[in-house]
């Protein structure tokens, strides 16, 4: 029954993640400021690569300290399923509440544009927006550096790790080190194969598919997916102590 626990957690680990990549947010920049400064296909999938790289790896150590966090609290009640359900249930109520309220997830702005990061939220994250913000940006002005703007990049979407997998990280408590680390493998592989194939599809001219809907119902679609993972994984510790 455990092992049945952990494939469902590790399955909505990889939706969540997979499907927190396919946000514009996470591969729109790369292909916009490619456009402008002229760079390959290759060099563009590096370099959303490597951001992605370094959104991963905050998310995993913000990860690693839920874990330890839910380790020692489970070392204190024993049973950490039912604090695990019922902390997912509030994350979905949370979601819910966001989604309702029309206050969405607020993600990264574009380095040097002049909104501010609590103004990307919800129905506002359109193309034309980005557009208007990387006009602003020294990203592909031709004074910046190709590694200025590489660094730019690389700091604007590491510095918004993917909170909600932070639930899913908490879910896996049960699981020990054994859970944190397939967790943390499946968080990798669904962002940067999300990422490199979106960006992969922009790059061929594919950029006008409403991928945009999955920001804006981003909230509700966690609020969803948290809901079911919480009686999930209550149902499952039930019927493992009956």
């Amino acid at each position: 029954m455990p092992s049945a626990v952990l494939t469902t957690v590790a399955a909505t680990g990889f939706t969540v993640a997979f499907f927190h990549a396919a946000i514009p947010t996470h591969w729109l920049p790369f292909v916009l400021v490619a456009r402008e400064r002229g760079w390959s296909r290759g060099r563009t999938l590096a370099v959303a690569s490597l951001a992605g790289l370094g959104h991963v790896a905050l998310t995993s150590l913000l990860g690693l300290g839920v874990a330890w966090f839910g380790f020692q609290l489970e070392e204190r009640v024993g049973s950490f399923s039912w604090i695990a359900g019922g902390m997912l249930g509030a994350f979905a109520l949370y979601y819910g509440w966001r989604q309702l309220s029309g206050r969405g997830i607020c993600h990264h702005s574009t380095p040097g544009s002049a909104h501010h990061p609590s103004e990307r939220c919800g129905h506002e994250a359109e193309g034309s927006h980005w557009q208007e913000e990387l006009r602003a940006s020294p990203l592909v002005s031709a004074r910046t550096g190709e590694m200025a703007a590489v660094g730019g990049l690389f700091v604007m979407l590491t510095l918004s790790p993917c909170e909600a997998f932070l639930g899913v990280y908490l879910s896996g408590v049960q699981f020990g080190w054994r859970g944190f680390v397939v967790l943390s493998v499946i968080l990798a592989v669904a962002t940067l194969g999300g990422m490199t194939l979106f960006t992969w599809l922009a790059l061929l001219g594919f950029d006008k598919v409403r991928l945009r809907s999955f920001e804006r119902y981003e909230a509700g679609l966690l609020s969803l997916v948290f809901g079911l993972l919480a009686v999930v994984v209550l149902a499952l510790d039930h019927g493992h102590d009956h």
